[in-house]
């Protein structure tokens, strides 16, 4: 693998977030030979998405190293000295030394191990890959819900009302979808609206009261337009005396003007 040296110290240097980063002593690896006494260097660690740099400190301005995590695993090892909480990143490829890395603790180690078993494309490929079959079968349940609702929906809407009437003139009446007047009065304008109601079911309390036999058009159904019709029958009513107190006061005015 190629990599362009600007590029990567460019890249661990620049402000974009880094996914885990600490102190940890290596032993070996690039730029970081192991020390005399076997103790192994402090460095200090920085991962962003699946590269590992190491810096000589927090301060660093140059990368002394860096790991490409990819094709390798992590796992808890062994370190030189006893009271170490050691990891190793071994490679599958042949003839590549792994990367013996310790941490300060025992919580600090099971983080940086977290950190770098999740940080390769392979991870993240095996992670969209699970996520996308979860949506899969969350789509297909709840394209089955809604079957069977409207299932249930449509079964019940045909128990509620088996003989309702298809649209048009019942008694001189326009029927809407549910069966409730459009008019408000009569063609022929003798009765008013609510009195030629189409017998078929109505949903709600009108079920109730049509299968007992009492008319439909009371303020206890839940009908809009039945309600509509039965608290606008004083109105009408109204509007009619007035038409006909009008009606009957023109011709004793129209007597009146004449010489």
């Amino acid at each position: 693998m190629k990599l362009n040296e600007r590029s990567v110290a460019h890249y661990a240097l620049s402000n974009s977030p880094a996914d885990h980063m600490g102190f940890l002593r290596t032993w070996g690896g690039a730029g970081t030979p192991p020390t005399p006494s076997g103790t192994g260097r402090r460095c200090w660690f920085v991962l962003k998405g699946n590269l590992l740099f190491s810096f000589e400190s927090r301060e660093g301005r140059a990368p002394l190293g860096l790991v490409v995590l990819e094709g390798c695993t992590v796992e808890l090892a062994e370190a030189p000295m006893s009271e170490e909480f050691a990891f190793a990143i071994r490679f599958n490829a042949p003839g590549v030394r792994p990367h013996l890395l310790a941490a300060d603790g025992s919580a600090a180690q099971e983080a940086w191990v977290k950190a770098l078993s999740r940080a390769s494309f392979g991870y993240m490929r095996l992670v969209v890959r699970e996520l996308e079959s979860q949506l899969r079968d969350a789509r297909q349940s709840l394209a089955l819900h809604r079957h069977s609702s409207w299932k249930a929906i449509t079964s019940r809407c045909k128990l509620q009302a088996p003989d309702c009437l298809p649209r048009g003139l019942e008694n001189g009446y326009s029927l809407s979808r549910d069966c409730s007047p459009i008019g408000l009065v009569e063609e022929g304008g003798s009765r008013p609206a609510g009195s030629g109601l189409a017998e078929c079911e109505l949903q709600g309390p009108a079920n109730f009261l049509l299968g007992s036999g009492q008319s439909p058009v009371s303020p206890e159904t839940s009908c809009f337009s039945t309600l509509h019709d039965w608290y606008g029958k004083e109105i009408l009513e109204l509007r009619q005396g007035w038409l006909q107190r009008a009606q009957g006061s023109q011709p004793k005015c129209e007597g009146q003007d004449r010489p």
